[in-house]
């Protein structure tokens, strides 16, 4: 089965191919870190700390194929947590609440539900 090319990472003055995503791994966690500490939500930043990192390895182990991916008949290995309703309305992190995902799934839901990159727009 073909793959995506791999594309140049979108960092300034980064020449790395990107696998999967607009940056490279390296740069990945820069981004990352970036939008936890000034695009995030602060309220939110405490929601996702330590103790989610514990829920969600636990339950990614328990569940490690995406949920969404499965419906279809793909096997795809399950790489993020979602919250079926988010925390920001009411939502907890039970696991008849949580969803395990592969980031293009995730990143679907999350882009239809307006949740990150729909807010301002």
């Amino acid at each position: 089965m073909p793959y995506k090319p791999k594309r140049p990472c979108a960092y300034p003055g980064c020449g790395r191919l990107a696998v999967r995503e607009q940056y490279c791994a390296e740069h990945q966690k820069v981004m990352d870190k970036r939008y936890n500490q000034y695009e995030r939500d602060p309220a939110s930043n405490k929601r996702y700390g330590r103790s989610w990192k514990r829920i969600r390895d636990r339950y990614i182990k328990a569940h490690p194929l995406c949920e969404e991916c499965q419906k279809q008949g793909k096997l795809t290995p399950a790489e993020e947590v979602h919250h079926i309703l988010p925390l920001s309305k009411g939502g907890n992190s039970n696991a008849e609440n949580l969803m395990s995902l592969c980031k293009a799934c995730h990143s679907r839901i999350t882009a239809e539900s307006g949740d990150r990159w729909g807010k301002g727009y």
